[in-house]
């Protein structure tokens, strides 16, 4: 993180505060306010999407109302969609919009890093709608800590309504002691990393496909500093890989994926349907 500047003020001259000057002396202090702050870490924002017609409008709603203006970029990361992916990304004017040809989504996730500009780069899927604070505290939790690596949190599902929102959200709740004792979880539709810490891990895997790619970020970017899971940060997200592939089914492949990173650097499966 950059230092802050220490400026040094002008002298002011005797009798200043006496001879009508106040509005000169307001001016100093706002200047000498703003110089000894210390600049904020620039954010990118990445959306890898593939065939999320359906999604992305809202996903860039979200964004534009609750990122735009404060983040440096907002970018989608188009991975081979044959619907109307880019046409939606195109008609944003805040959006830059990329094409990533070979699918897979560590390769668009490392498309996007290579695009983007930032210091931090924050990564979204495009079924999620970023809320209002979340990019704040982006800025919060790497302002305060400059030994994070990265920052991740739990979803919400805002297609998912009582005992099945419970249930998929009790995910989280269930692998925090895991994080507790392995040090380490990331959740990959809601993650923020330092970009020098990508670069030092070589950026994404592109042998890993889908599952435990996220396990396998958290897991390299340990190496440079500390990889923080906070249950304030949360992200709305869809619940329709949970309802179209079942509860326990997804619980078991996510489980297994992510013991196989931790103890074997690897995932266990390969293969994987998209559900749009």
């Amino acid at each position: 993180m950059p230092r802050a500047r220490l400026a040094v003020p002008p002298r002011v001259p005797a009798g200043a505060l006496d001879s009508g000057q106040t509005g000169d002396i307001t001016a100093l202090a706002e200047t000498m306010t703003a110089e000894t702050m210390p600049e904020r870490p620039t954010i990118s924002l990445i959306i890898p999407a593939y065939n999320e017609e359906a999604y992305l409008g809202a996903c860039l709603d979200a964004a534009v109302a609750n990122i735009a203006g404060k983040a440096l970029e907002i970018i989608v990361v188009d991975n081979g969609s044959t619907d109307g992916t880019k046409a939606i990304a195109q008609s944003y004017p805040a959006v830059t919009y990329v094409f990533e040809p070979e699918k897979g989504i560590t390769r668009a996730r490392q498309r996007g890093f290579l695009t983007a500009k930032g210091d931090i780069l924050a990564y979204v899927d495009a079924d999620t709608h970023p809320p209002a604070g979340w990019i704040e505290q982006i800025w919060e939790q790497f302002g305060k800590d400059g030994e994070l690596a990265t920052l991740s949190g739990p979803y919400s599902f805002y297609d998912l309504a009582g005992w099945r929102n419970k249930v998929a959200s009790g995910w989280f709740v269930a692998a925090r002691p895991l994080y507790g004792i392995i040090g380490y979880m990331l959740v990959g539709g809601n993650f923020a990393i330092r970009r020098d810490v990508l670069e030092r891990m070589g950026g994404f895997d592109p042998k890993i496909e889908f599952y435990g790619e996220d396990a396998d970020i958290a897991r390299r970017a340990k190496k440079y500093g500390k990889v923080l899971f906070n249950p304030h940060f949360v992200m709305p997200t869809s619940g329709r890989r949970l309802q179209k592939e079942g509860y326990l089914k997804m619980a078991g492949l996510y489980f297994v994926n992510f013991f196989s990173i931790v103890f074997r650097g690897k995932p266990a499966t390969r293969n994987y349907e998209d559900v749009r």
